[in-house]
């Protein structure tokens, strides 16, 4: 059961893993401490299997979580509205906080071993729309993400809050150039060897996504938006298909793509 400990000093040296949260990203110290950002997040992150290392919010916040909480015997910190923000960093409109210590890293092989529904991120640098399009891979029921080694990090607390916290429950493993998965372009092509019909999404895509037959095994493949895909990575793909769209629009969202795409591959027909 989790012990409700009441704060009021900001200094206070318990509240390490919530201080300066905005400068999160460039603090080597906070590499390996994951941070969830509200109530429908906490809750989510005390339901996963990252290990929790503490809780910071409002003394209602925390009272909200008891259920979630009790199989926890980790400290719950309960600190007034204007104290909360001023050891973050910035104004806490949630109210609550929770840390938790970052896994083992997952393997290729270990994402890739039972899945039928994948997704293949390349230069995808934008936490915001990380966190969407792994909210999107929960709600659609993708097995695993891999990501190349220039992806945003899917733990950071941006990328988390904006996924509802629902990148804690997609597996995902980071491609390694160099390493024997390679970068997106090799994954492509062991995933194929596994059986895997790899979908690039490309605007210039010469199939329209909606004739694509149903697939029993599939990878869909984005790109960051502007740059897209490299000439490799869907010169790699099985197809490369597009998203139809009304004359003068070019593109969508990347996290609105992915959506898109979801809702087609996995729909029976």
């Amino acid at each position: 059961m989790a012990t409700v400990v009441r704060i009021d000093d900001a200094a206070d040296p318990r509240l390490e893993d919530f201080r300066a949260l905005s400068d999160a990203d460039v603090r080597p110290d906070r590499r390996g401490v994951v941070i969830a950002e509200g109530q429908s997040v906490v809750e989510r992150l005390l339901g996963s299997p990252y290990p929790v290392r503490a809780v910071i919010g409002e003394a209602h916040r925390i009272e909200a979580l008891a259920p979630y909480l009790a199989g926890h015997d980790v400290p719950a910190f309960s600190l007034d509205k204007w104290l909360l923000s001023e050891v973050v960093g910035f104004r806490v409109t949630r109210g609550v906080l929770a840390s938790a210590t970052r896994p083992s890293p997952l393997t290729v092989d270990e994402v890739v071993a039972a899945a039928t529904r994948l997704v293949v991120l390349e230069g995808l640098n934008d936490f915001e729309n990380l966190g969407s399009l792994f909210r999107n891979a929960a709600a659609f029921g993708i097995d695993g993400v891999l990501l190349d080694d220039r992806c945003a990090d899917p733990l950071y607390r941006r990328s988390v809050r904006v996924s509802m916290g629902h990148v804690l429950r997609v597996p995902f493993a980071v491609l390694r150039p160099g390493a024997r998965d390679g970068g997106a372009p090799e994954a492509l092509a062991q995933l194929a060897d596994r059986g895997f019909s790899t979908v690039a999404l490309t605007p210039s895509g010469p199939v329209d996504l909606r004739d694509l037959p149903v697939l029993p095994a599939w990878a869909a493949v984005l790109g960051a938006e502007g740059p897209g895909l490299t000439e490799a990575t869907m010169a790699a793909a099985t197809v490369r298909a597009r998203i139809p769209m009304a004359t003068g629009v070019d593109s969508l969202n990347v996290a609105t793509a992915a959506a898109v795409a979801f809702s087609h591959l996995t729909a029976p027909r």
